[in-house]
């Protein structure tokens, strides 16, 4: 999978926009982010919630040791996940990708 499978699908919803982070690409909903690309070009930087983060370490396309590095210090425990995009397929990472606009976007826009 290529990053720009994750520009696509991070700015699906209406209210969503990319917008850089230092050396970063970044996707936001009312300035506040939920996705990173790290200029790498091989992973993507999620905000997810503590059970969505154990799925995709089981997760058998994350079959080696850096595809769900932790985070330094406070990126870790803000919920900010590296995923690996080696092996992964679109149907598999579109919702991880979705969640978390619906972690940080306001309800009004939710629907």
């Amino acid at each position: 999978m290529h990053q720009d499978v994750i520009r696509r699908v991070a700015r699906a919803p209406s209210s969503a926009v990319a917008h850089p982070h230092f050396d970063r690409a970044s996707f936001r909903v009312k300035g506040k982010i939920f996705a990173r690309l790290p200029p790498d070009g091989a992973s993507v930087v999620l905000k997810l919630p503590a059970r969505i983060k154990a799925w995709i370490k089981e997760s058998p396309a994350q079959s080696h040791p850096e595809a769900n590095a932790p985070l330094p210090g406070a990126w870790n425990r803000g919920g900010w996940t590296r995923i690996a995009l080696e092996g992964m397929e679109e149907p598999l990472m579109a919702d991880p990708v979705r969640l978390p606009w619906t972690q940080v976007a306001p309800r009004a826009l939710q629907g």
